[in-house]
């Protein structure tokens, strides 16, 4: 008897291992689908900015902007409540726009706020720009064929106001380098 449940025994541990190699795989991404990987979150280590709020702000806007590619108004809102926690006195019309952004629930209202935020806040990030590069990007079907900016961190950028229905639509209009 004892013969037959260690016969027994064996045959379902090579079964399992067997049946487990089969649903088994690995996947190696490539050097390339790495960094594609790596561009998908916000990540501000290539732009260097003048002052620490401005450095903090951009970083947040970039996270609402994937958020809104994402077509995710809970993260928008989450993001711009600490954007808006961010600002100083000096810039009351930003810290008032990323309040209402972050009191939004509607995704088309928080892109509508978004482009009024970068139409703001463009150029307090290109001047305060102190290293690295930026891009100015622009949609011309966004809004009714009215068109919109936005700022990215990369050259490759989906945009934010159409989410999945038209990542790719956009192109840069201005490269902002600083060495």
């Amino acid at each position: 008897m004892k013969r037959i449940l260690v016969i027994a025994g064996v045959l379902l541990s090579l079964t399992a291992c067997k049946f487990g190699e089969e649903n088994q795989s690995v996947k190696i991404d490539t050097p390339k689908e790495i960094k594609q990987k790596e561009k998908t979150t916000a990540d501000v280590a290539d732009q260097d900015f003048k002052d620490g709020m401005t450095g903090k702000v951009f970083h947040n806007y970039l996270e609402i902007k994937m958020a809104l590619g994402n077509e995710d108004p809970g993260q928008v809102s989450d993001v711009a409540k600490s954007m808006a926690a961010s600002f100083e006195t000096e810039r009351p019309e930003l810290k008032q726009l990323a309040t209402e952004l972050s009191e939004a629930s509607e995704i088309q209202e928080q892109r509508r706020i978004f482009a009024e935020f970068t139409s703001k806040a463009g150029d307090m990030f290109e001047e305060a720009l102190s290293g690295g590069t930026i891009y100015r990007k622009f949609c011309p079907m966004a809004f009714n064929n009215e068109g919109a900016y936005w700022y990215a961190d990369v050259e490759k950028d989906t945009n934010p106001y159409f989410g999945s229905k038209m990542p790719e639509c956009g192109a840069v209009e201005k490269t902002i380098t600083k060495k």
